[in-house]
């Protein structure tokens, strides 16, 4: 049988503790060796030979980075042998190890990064917790884009908690300023690793957007982030509405449905929180929806239909339709608006008819005309009253 040999590196026999932590330790000893090498030979050169301490610790220099300017020399048999022993021996083969290991270190920390096991120091970002079971990578780039057009959210960095990618992220997500960290959610060690406590906002997608049982694992993962005090920091994806209440009384932020095509909701919950719950609305018939009503629009200014529609409790206005049949979202307020159709924000069980749409735009247009006709009077009596000179 052969004897167990030695290991070549230290590492290789604590293979139960940290490679990085043992590189950088090793690098550290091998600093505080070389360190005190430099000082002996420094000094043992200043005492032998006829040189100051700034000249005896300048050839010391000299002869470490093997420039050998020539400019000074060890003449003394103490020096010469103190120079090969101290300096060419020991102080240059440490240096060669501290380079190496160097390198070695910024391999490993590249290979950490790339397979989402290094930890970065970060504070006030993004976590996304999970990936969508198909197109996440697509999803997310439309999310990094969509997140970096607001302001304040331009550079905050967004760390990917997740065990997809385990080669690495795509370039795309890279390009976009992400990170990632391989693990899960319902993991202890992984939520403390992406910095969770120090995150601005936390988000929990949905396991599988099409399976309410994920609602399980997002359950437990917002009821770790609730238990070190984060429920307010956090926005979940529910899959079953039924179970919007659980999340609700962990003290979750937002709870939403996974719209996979519209990453751009999730980036409203989290920058406005609120505003999510009205682009939900569009997307169903439960309480509210965009309702299209084709009728002439050619004597009033956008401020005048919204108003008409308010007052009469049909809605709110959200575009109208010009005669190109382009749909003119939040135009000029104080502009005449020239079209033939209408798109309303209205109550799903109580959608009024086109009919009641037009008839509330007459009486406005009525209304408007008895205002100016009365303030036209008022100015006229206004002229009379005052007195010609």
């Amino acid at each position: 049988m052969m004897r167990n040999r030695r290991p070549l590196n230290p590492e290789h026999a604590q293979s139960h503790l940290p490679m990085g932590g043992l590189i950088r330790n090793r690098m550290r000893r091998l600093f505080v060796i070389l360190g005190c090498l430099l000082i002996t030979q420094i000094l043992i050169i200043w005492a032998a030979e006829p040189l100051t301490l700034f000249e005896a610790a300048w050839m010391t220099m000299t002869t470490l980075v093997t420039v050998g300017y020539g400019d000074f020399a060890p003449e003394t048999t103490v020096g010469r042998l103190s120079t090969i022993l101290l300096m060419f021996i020991s102080a240059i083969t440490l240096l060669t190890l501290i380079v190496s290991d160097y390198i070695e270190y910024r391999f490993y920390r590249r290979e950490r990064i790339l397979t989402g096991r290094w930890i970065y120091n970060m504070k006030d970002h993004i976590v996304i917790i999970n990936t969508p079971r198909s197109g996440g990578e697509q999803y997310f780039m439309r999310f990094a884009s969509q997140i970096r057009s607001v302001p304040e959210y331009h550079t905050v960095p967004i760390m990917l908690l997740t065990r997809q990618f385990p080669g690495g992220l795509p370039a795309e997500l890279t390009d976009c300023g992400m990170v990632h960290f391989h693990g899960a959610g319902n993991d202890p060690e992984a939520l403390k690793a992406v910095h969770a406590g120090s995150a601005k906002h936390i988000i929990v997608l949905a396991a599988d957007e099409s399976d309410s049982f994920s609602d399980s694992l997002t359950f437990d993962i917002a009821h770790r982030l609730a238990e070190s005090n984060l429920g307010a920091r956090t926005t979940v994806e529910c899959v079953s509405d039924p179970n919007r209440a659980r999340f609700k009384a962990l003290g979750v932020r937002t709870t939403i449905r996974p719209v996979r095509t519209y990453p751009e909701i999730m980036v409203r919950a989290v920058v406005a929180p609120g505003s999510e719950k009205v682009l939900e609305d569009m997307f169903n018939y439960e309480r509210d929806h965009p309702h299209r009503y084709d009728l002439e629009l050619d004597d009033l200014v956008w401020a005048d239909i919204v108003s008409a529609l308010v007052r009469h409790g049909i809605g709110t206005a959200l575009a109208y339709i010009d005669h190109d049949n382009e749909v003119i979202c939040h135009p000029p307020t104080n502009e005449e608006v020239e079209g033939k159709g209408l798109i309303v924000l209205v109550r799903s069980t109580d959608t009024p008819s086109v009919s009641v749409v037009e008839e509330a735009l007459d009486r406005y247009r009525e209304f408007l005309k008895q205002w100016r006709d009365l303030h036209s009077d008022n100015e006229q009596k206004a002229e009379a009253m005052t007195p010609k000179e």
